[in-house]
């Protein structure tokens, strides 16, 4: 069997796929509904400081503008500190959205070479993981978080190292079923004949073939994130005050969302748009990387 030939195979029938992945997403009118509300989401989070000064806005405290209404001065008003709220919210963006891509990003290296490696190699090693995992994932997400920045400090850091070590169990199975689809085909055959190195092998011809379920669930995981981050920011072990995030402004905003319901629409909003916007961009891809589906 000539290699070769099969890898130039590989490679075309790849891009044709990708090619009809895009073609199929742009047809999902709420996907594509969902991908600009997350692009002007992350656009507010990247140009934060254009749209509002960060010490100034965000951070400084102003006894003269306590708890203003919307205005044209302040369009979403103050809050009890005389902090201007959009300029919290834009900021808060920035990490909100950067705890729920991060810890995506990062849990998903991990549990995804783990995952890839049980899936590729079985065996004793797939054995033992996966019943670390199992004892892992008996453990409810929310409670693991507190339990583990409970024991570190409330902190942006360990923040990020809860939420991580409590999803690294669900990639590591999601990974790891994609892999064992697709490890006993002939092009990997092919590959171990040819002489290629295993580690070779999972990056270079297992993942590629099995990343369909695993964009899916790491587009899914990064609304679930930032509601969890947000959480945790609620009930004071998450970003800590004064620096901006959704959660630990709705924490502040408690005392007077009754008098002031601004000060928790505006953040719970942000909260709710940007986790709904992400689910219709995962509804989507899944659709369109599913093959059953002809569109």
């Amino acid at each position: 069997m000539d290699t070769n030939n099969v890898t130039i195979d590989i490679k075309q029938a790849r891009k044709r796929r990708t090619k009809e992945v895009i073609r199929r997403f742009k047809k999902n009118k709420l996907a594509m509904i969902g991908l600009v509300i997350i692009t002007i989401m992350i656009l507010m989070a990247v140009f934060a400081d254009v749209i509002a000064d960060y010490d100034e806005g965000a951070i400084r405290q102003h006894s003269d503008q306590r708890l203003l209404s919307p205005s044209k001065e302040h369009p979403f008003g103050t809050d009890t500190y005389g902090r201007d709220q959009l300029a919290r919210v834009v900021h808060g963006a920035r990490v909100s959205l950067s705890l729920g891509v991060f810890t995506t990003v990062i849990s998903l290296g991990i549990g995804g070479l783990l995952g890839a490696m049980c899936g590729y190699y079985s065996g004793l090693f797939d054995e033992i993981v996966m019943r670390l995992m199992d004892i892992l994932l008996s453990i409810p997400t929310l409670l693991m978080a507190i339990a583990i920045v409970s024991a570190l400090g409330p902190t942006v850091m360990n923040l990020l190292i809860a939420i991580t070590i409590s999803q690294i169990p669900v990639f590591t199975r999601v990974v790891r079923s994609s892999v064992l689809s697709v490890a006993g085909e002939d092009y990997i055959e092919a590959a171990k004949i040819g002489g290629a190195r295993d580690l070779h092998i999972i990056l270079h011809d297992v993942l590629p073939n099995a990343i369909g379920p695993i964009i899916v669930q790491g587009t899914m995981a990064i609304a679930s994130m930032i509601l969890l981050a947000a959480g945790m920011s609620f009930i004071g072990l998450g970003v800590q005050p004064p620096q901006p995030e959704w959660g630990n402004m709705l924490n502040q905003a408690r005392d007077n969302m009754m008098t002031h319901p601004y000060l928790v629409i505006i953040p719970g909003i942000c909260i709710a748009i940007s986790a709904f916007s992400i689910n219709l961009v995962g509804d989507g891809l899944r659709d369109a990387l599913d093959p059953k589906l002809k569109n």
